[in-house]
């Protein structure tokens, strides 16, 4: 497996947007992509701070989706979005999953 952590920081007044974001990545997604799990957290002292932990099947499937036309254009309107409520930019870091538990 491999994963993606992606941080970024809310503007001011903006973290009541983050599940309407959630919703439209969502509503993006395709079966068959390599996905295996996404999550959004907040930063519980600073709220404005976000993480997205996105966990794949291999770095090939996720290099493969984030390459994939029909996908770009239906992101459009979440990246506008991502535009509107985060202030500059969004930091990635890959991961090689060595371990997961599910109980």
């Amino acid at each position: 497996m491999w994963a993606q952590l992606i941080t970024t920081r809310l503007k001011p007044g903006r973290e009541d947007d983050l599940p309407k974001l959630v919703e439209q990545l969502r509503a993006t997604e395709r079966p068959g992509s390599g996905l295996v799990r996404s999550t959004a957290m907040q930063d519980q002292k600073d709220p404005s701070r976000v993480y997205m932990l996105i966990v794949f099947e291999s770095e090939e499937k996720a290099r493969a989706r984030e390459n994939d036309p029909k996908r770009e254009e239906a992101l459009k309107p979440a990246r506008a979005m991502m535009a509107d409520i985060f202030e500059g930019g969004m930091e990635f870091v890959d991961l090689t999953v060595v371990d997961e538990v599910t109980p």
